[in-house]
């Protein structure tokens, strides 16, 4: 499929703003081709021409920090890294992070233990080795998970392991591979440990390799701890990577990032509450029923189903990371909210996300629009310079903050003063 790019140049500040452009008619003279935003804020497809910005890291500075509200502290809980990804705490404490990048990958878990709980561990060491791309991690009873890029694995696992030297069993295999790194698979239980579910992104920007390469692709799968039982939980999902529950509920909320190449301001990323069955899209539709160009007229009756996300994120952040607030630690204000890990932009000719963004919640809801929470990655946006990249936000069992920035090979920790 060749991308549909009409040569339009206008004047967007944000999503919410109508844009102009003019573009050259058939005999040759410039008419006039206004675009106005439609009711979801969103400007029309090529409203900017298809870019690319990447970023280059140049590590943080001795005694430099992100940034987060006042009232707040933020240290280094660890350093070195080789991409950490993704962070998770073992009942007993122990905090893993998943060292795994989409080449040149690490491909190990390594354990942290911060004994008096004051963001500094006394303990690290590796706690499983040899694995491909890992990524999420879980704990069931006395059985633990890796989410591989090829398949989920389990291995036996005692409280107070601290290593894993038994070999795993391999009881799910997932399709590995595909566009733009999209290798990450995430893992989540539900309350009674019945069920598992596992986040697999598209192949492709837009099915453009064909249909038949995104089988159990743009997914999230549900399966049973055995691997047995498996079901599209929720399909047309671009790339789900965080997943967590809205506190108070038995909702499944899910952090996905959008397509690429319709323009700085096309398609929001976002997070959404994920319905059993639910259609979202992709490759047909965004936000909800608006047809992708490149797609237009196929499958009428997906996009006639296609769901609309709940909460509007930015377009091109790379929103990976999700985890709810359900202590008290950070106060009130923060309590029951979301954190989102965004990545940043690369596809967009002004960088966007490169930060945390905390989505007030209320009754398990959504009740206000994302806020920062942690910021002061962005080193010079004119040289295309970043001190990091945030990936994976996880809550300790003490209630304060991990941030993984897998581009600094660091792991924040924010709590209050």
């Amino acid at each position: 499929m060749k991308n549909l790019t009409p040569l339009f140049c206008i004047a967007i500040s944000t999503l919410y703003l109508s844009s102009c452009s003019s573009s050259n008619s058939s005999d040759g003279k410039l008419q006039d081709t206004t675009k106005t935003i439609n009711e979801n804020g969103l400007p029309e497809p090529y409203a900017t021409r298809p870019t690319s910005k990447n970023s280059k890291v140049i590590n943080w500075p001795n005694g430099k920090t992100p940034v987060a509200p006042e009232g707040f502290v933020v240290k280094q809980f660890a350093k070195g890294l080789k991409n950490p990804r993704w962070i998770y705490q073992l009942p007993n404490g122990d905090i893993l992070v998943a060292e795994s990048n989409g080449s040149q990958s690490a491909n190990r878990i390594t354990r942290f233990r911060d004994t008096n709980n004051d963001g500094i561990p006394e303990e690290q060491n590796i706690f499983l080795e040899n694995l491909n791309q890992p990524f999420g991690m879980l704990l069931i009873g006395n059985t633990f998970y890796v989410a591989n890029t090829d398949g989920l694995i389990r291995y036996s696992y005692s409280n107070g392991d601290t290593k894993i030297t038994g070999s795993g069993n391999k009881i799910l295999s997932l399709p590995a591979g595909g566009y733009n790194n999209h290798w990450t698979r995430n893992i989540i239980t539900n309350s009674d440990h019945s069920k598992i579910y596992v986040s697999v992104g598209s192949g492709s920007n837009v099915g453009e390799n064909g249909m038949d390469n995104e089988v159990r692709r743009a997914n999230i799968l549900e399966i049973n701890p055995d691997g047995s039982g498996e079901i599209i939980f929720a399909s047309g999902l671009r790339n789900p990577v965080g997943m967590d529950w809205a506190p108070g509920t038995n909702v499944l909320w899910t952090a996905v990032n959008e397509r690429d190449n319709l323009g700085d301001d096309l398609v929001p990323d976002y997070i959404t509450s994920v319905q059993k069955g639910g259609f979202y899209g992709w490759p047909y539709s965004y936000w909800g029923k608006y047809p992708d160009p490149r797609l237009k007229g196929e499958r009428p009756d997906l996009v006639a189903k296609a769901i609309v996300p709940d909460v509007n994120l930015g377009s091109h952040t790379a929103s990976l990371g999700l985890a709810f607030n359900k202590g008290d630690a950070l106060g009130s204000k923060y309590k029951g909210g979301a954190f989102v890990g965004q990545h940043g932009s690369w596809n967009r000719s002004e960088f966007v996300g490169y930060k945390v963004v905390y989505v007030p919640f209320s009754n398990g809801k959504p009740s206000g629009k994302p806020e920062d929470f942690l910021t002061g990655f962005i080193a010079d946006a004119q040289k295309s310079e970043v001190y990091g990249r945030p990936v994976g936000v996880t809550f300790l069992q003490n209630g304060n903050l991990l941030v993984a920035d897998d581009a600094a090979g660091i792991i924040w920790h924010v709590a209050r003063k």
